[in-house]
Formats: structure tokens, sequence, C-alpha cells
């Protein structure tokens, strides 16, 4: 068919008259492909879904019920707008409780979101001119820099590397791209790494932030997924973080809530309220009973904890089945994700150049589904939110994951 006119109206942002018409897959479709011929491959053997970042259970039933109470009020059916004010108070008070983070004034420093990716996307435009710059990391979620980019701003790109505890090098920026930063984004526990950011790190980066002019974006959305002792950790609770920053906590991970839709910006009130002026254009607020359900869900932490416990289970199981392999894995101590470097190839001589390569294998071949990240280094990333109902179910996946794995004879 030929093109239309509207092909050449397209913004180039999103590939203007090219858009379309690209034959590059990316990561995720090629994972998905992968999956489809794996299953016509070996129709009797099941799919280990360990690439998929999203909890494997429902939001705990108080929630539900809320929403249901909630749900069939007249008083709820309007425009929210930039959220209700009960919501705001409790996710201060969640901010004290759970992150010992204290005077959250929830009026002037909270604001909720449709989910953190949008946040994300928002954040950009509330600060980023044709020029700014946005300092991202790499790997990790894109969002904000894809934003950047479209709005005409750089994004310039710091490598989490292994020798740095999976941490950026801060140190290492440029002069003309500090000149011109305006945002930095961080993302503590990390994904995909797992890694977790220390008090130390995050007061380098408060001075770091007043040093040069720029705004902090830490996306919290793991942050209250806390094991074996570690208490959940905010960058807010470093001094001088609110004056510099702000962080996004999202209820998608904690509370097994993604579909839902609802995160919250808290921290520095002009950050605060600027991304409030660019969200009262973007949309008309998330529906007051999720926001009421919501509320429900922070004022009880204890659902958090319990679905920690069952990540930090299934984690040391993980861990020590890869180690017997012959990977180098290392529990994390939050998060659902597990990253660990990919072996050279197989004792039959299968070679594996890069991460890609290795996951495409574990599908295709053993029908085991990882993402694979080639952006400084090659590693793969397992995550624990694979389907099982209980102990015993959880230990019968991770046996069948040694299983088949032993079976390759992986060379290191």
């Amino acid at each position: 068919m030929a093109d239309s006119y509207i092909q050449e109206l397209i913004a180039e942002r999103i590939g203007g008259n090219q858009f379309g018409k690209s034959t590059v897959l990316y990561k995720f479709e090629k994972i998905k492909r992968a999956k489809n011929e794996a299953i016509k491959k070996f129709p009797d053997m099941e799919i280990i879904d360990m690439g998929v970042g999203e909890p494997d259970a429902m939001a705990d039933n108080g929630v539900v019920e809320t929403l249901n109470i909630e749900a069939r009020k007249w008083e709820n059916r309007n425009y929210a707008d930039n959220g209700i004010d009960e919501f705001k108070e409790v996710a201060a008070n969640y901010m004290e409780k759970v992150f010992n983070v204290s005077g959250i004034d929830g009026a002037s420093e909270v604001v909720h979101a449709i989910g953190s990716k949008p946040a994300l996307a928002m954040m950009a435009q509330a600060f980023i001119n044709p020029g700014d710059v946005t300092i991202m990391t790499v790997p990790g979620y894109p969002i904000m820099g894809t934003m950047t980019s479209w709005l005409g701003g750089e994004v310039y790109n710091l490598e989490l590397l292994g020798e740095n505890n999976f941490l950026p090098d801060i140190d290492s920026i440029p002069e003309d791209v500090l000149k011109r930063a305006k945002l930095l984004y961080l993302n503590y526990p990390n994904n995909p790494t797992g890694a977790s950011a220390t008090k130390e790190f995050f007061e380098k980066v408060v001075k770091f932030a007043k040093e040069n002019d720029i705004i902090v974006v830490h996306d919290a959305a793991y942050a209250a997924l806390a094991f074996e002792g570690n208490k959940p950790f905010s960058f807010l609770s470093i001094e001088g973080a609110k004056e510099v920053g702000v962080e996004i906590h999202s209820l998608s991970k904690a509370f097994n809530m993604t579909g839902w839709r609802m995160a919250f910006v808290v921290g520095n009130e002009l950050v605060v309220k600027a991304f409030a002026a660019v969200k009262d254009n973007n949309d008309s607020g998330q529906f007051k009973a999720i926001q009421k359900a919501s509320m429900y869900a922070l004022e009880n932490p204890e659902i958090t904890e319990k679905t920690a416990l069952k990540y930090s289970r299934r984690h040391t199981m993980l861990v020590d089945v890869l180690n017997k392999i012959g990977f180098k894995a290392k529990k994390p101590k939050g998060s659902f994700y597990l990253y660990v470097a990919i072996p050279k190839g197989t004792k039959d001589g299968v070679t594996f150049d890069s991460a890609e390569d290795f996951s495409q294998f574990l599908i295709k071949e053993k029908l085991i589904s990882t993402v694979p990240w080639d952006d400084a280094g090659a590693y793969v990333r397992f995550s624990v939110t694979f389907l099982a109902d209980g102990e015993e179910e959880e230990k019968k996946v991770i046996d069948e994951i040694y299983r088949r794995l032993s079976d390759l004879n992986l060379v290191f």
C-alpha cells in the first residue's frame, strides 16, 4: 500500500516518515518470538519465565475490598486531578513509618502519579529545554532519557559496573556536561542489577547535586523490598536530600499492584509543584477509589514485608543453584532481580558472544526466559517473580532450573 500524506506528518522524534518501517527487532520482541519458537519445539516442556519484571501475586484482599467499597461511592466518581488530600497525608506518614523520613508536608511535598513510568516522563517535561542534559545510568530504565531526547535535550549515560558495586561514577562526568545537566536519574535497589545504594553514596550524590545545581530524581520502585535485616532505605533520609530532589515511590512492586497504576512523587516542594503543573496538563488523576485502596496498602506495610520474605527465600535458592552450576551469583539486599555475568559457552562448543546470545539459547533450548543486558558488560537478569504457589512449588521450580541448566556443561 502506498504511503498516505500522514506518513510525512509523523514527528521526527518517533521516526518521522520512516515510522513503522523499521525491521529492527527490539529486545522484548525477540524474547517473545523465542518463547513462541521454543513452545512449538518442546510442546511437553513448561516455560520457566524469569524475565518478567512483574509480581506473581494478586493485590492484598484488603486493598481489593477497599476498592470494591470505594468504587460504589457517588463522591468518588469524578475527576481526581492532582490527587485527593487524604492520599497525600497517608503517603507522607508512610515515608516516616517505613523509611524514617520525617517532616514531609503531604499538602505541598507529595503528589500522586498514574504509575512511576509517566511520572518519569513528565519529570523531563517539567525541566528539560533543548540542549539540556539528563544524566542516566545504563543498564537501566530509559523513560526519562527517552523523553529528554524527544524534548530536544541530551542524555549522558553512566555505566553501572561490577567493580563499582553497580553504582555510577559521578566523578567521571565531564565539565561541559555538568554545566548543561539538569537532572540525574538514579534507581536503587536497581533494575536490572539488583544493587543497593549506600548511605555514603547518597551523601555524595547530595553534595554533587548542590555543587552542580542538578535535580536528583530517585526512582524508588523497589525500595520497600528489603531482605534479611536490611531496612527499606530512602534517598530522602539523607541530610539535605530534600533540598536537591525528589523520590518516586510505586505501589506496583511493593504491593503487587502493577495494573492499578499508582505511584507518588515526594520531596522538594518546588520540584513537586513543577511536576504537578505538567501532570495537570497530561492527565486528570487516578480514579479516587484506587487512591483510597492505595491508602489502605500504604497503611499496611506488613503486606510488603510478607512479599519481601517470599522474594528473599527465592533469591537464596536461586543463587545457590546458579553458583553450583558455575555462575558467580550474589544475593541482592532488595528487589526481585538477580543479575549475573554470562558464561563463555558450553563444553559442546557453543559460544556466547553476548548476553542476547545466551538468553536466546536458554529460551530456545531450555525454555528458561531471562532478560539480556549488553550495555555495560554481558549479563542476564533473572526475576524471582516466577509463578509458584507456596514454598514447595518454589522449590520444584528451582530444582527444575538446576536440572535444565546442569545439562548444558557451561564454561565460564
